[in-house]
């Protein structure tokens, strides 16, 4: 069945053009996209997840994770480059946290958005 357009609808080219205005750049969207990206790996989540709870070093996101010590940094470091984790050294040993506030907020939403589901 062909879709015809009803004549009696009526575009508001102010309005469109009011919302396209509101939009965001190609460049913030192409940022946002490697957001959502980091956020699409159940390693990294589950990261993340842990250090919502507390900083930790590679060997204790290893264990808690059940990955190898490699597997783990290879995610921190996707984290890190995406300004997700920050990591300081003590000793011989490097803790990561998580950047700020906002990665705690995204994740909460995502976990209330599911339970309202």
């Amino acid at each position: 069945m062909e879709d015809i357009e009803d004549p009696r609808i009526t575009h508001d080219s102010a309005r469109i053009e009011k919302v396209r205005e509101l939009l965001v750049t190609r460049e913030e969207l192409d940022h946002l996209v490697q957001i959502f990206k980091i956020f699409g790996d159940p390693s990294r989540l589950k990261i993340i997840n842990a250090l919502i709870e507390d900083e930790l070093c590679v060997h204790e996101i290893a264990e808690l994770m059940e990955m190898s010590q490699p597997a783990v940094s290879h995610q921190l470091r996707q984290l890190k480059q995406a300004h997700v984790v920050n990591s300081r050294r003590a000793g011989k040993h490097i803790f990561y946290s998580l950047l700020d506030e906002h990665v705690i907020q995204i994740f909460r939403i995502c976990q209330e958005h599911l339970s309202e589901g």
